[in-house]
């Protein structure tokens, strides 16, 4: 009969009773599971585009949207965001060639667009409120707000979560756990430009119309 001596933590028995214990992540289990967390996500958005749908020409006898959109600087917004998409997209390319200092270099190029994005978005919050627009002026302004903001909260985010993946590069390299986090970044990178697009026609593009 086999024998095993715990107190050694030495396992003397037959080779084919023997049993290791390896580490097991299972990558497909963690990308199905964020794919879950973007539909709830995309319920959380819905709900506010809805909500925008019923209040967005709610002006309490406040101003319009074509009496407040800046469409240049919101369309200039627009092509930062969509390019920092098409940067991300170079740094996992990058990343599938085994290449650290050009993934790193392409994931600082798009976390500075997400910034300015995010900057503008700050500038026009600013702007409207300091001419009266705030988000208590009318249902149009409360749920524009809601929508937009919540958006770029999620943008902010997800700059972040890139800043801490720089760190971790930098640190560990392109290991298989960093892959997948990047993975996932880009996943929810691209998914906010997506809802951006409908932001921008929804909201912006529609509201400037008589």
């Amino acid at each position: 009969m086999s024998e095993i001596n715990t107190s050694a933590g030495v396992l003397d028995a037959d080779p084919s009773a023997r049993f290791y214990v390896r580490e097991h992540h299972p990558e497909n289990g963690t990308l199905l599971g964020f794919w879950l967390y973007l539909m709830s996500d995309c319920l959380v958005f819905a709900c506010l585009f809805a909500t925008y749908a019923v209040l967005g020409r709610n002006y309490a006898g406040g101003p319009t949207g074509a009496e407040l959109f800046d469409l240049p600087l919101v369309a200039m917004n627009t092509a930062l965001l969509l390019l920092s998409s098409i940067t991300y997209g170079f740094a996992m390319l990058e990343m599938a060639r085994r290449r650290l200092n050009p993934t790193i270099a392409w994931l600082i190029v798009t976390g500075l667009l997400g910034a300015c994005f995010i900057g503008l978005e700050l500038y026009e919050f600013a702007h409207l409120i300091h001419e009266g627009a705030g988000p208590q002026r009318s249902g149009f302004l409360t749920s524009f707000f809601a929508l937009v903001a919540t958006h770029g909260l999620h943008v902010s985010f997800g700059i972040i979560w890139l800043v801490t993946l720089l760190f971790q590069l930098k640190r560990h390299g392109l290991t298989a756990a960093n892959n997948r986090r990047l993975m996932c970044l880009s996943m929810f990178w691209h998914f906010l430009d997506v809802v951006w697009i409908g932001v921008f026609t929804f909201v912006y593009l529609m509201g400037v119309l008589p």
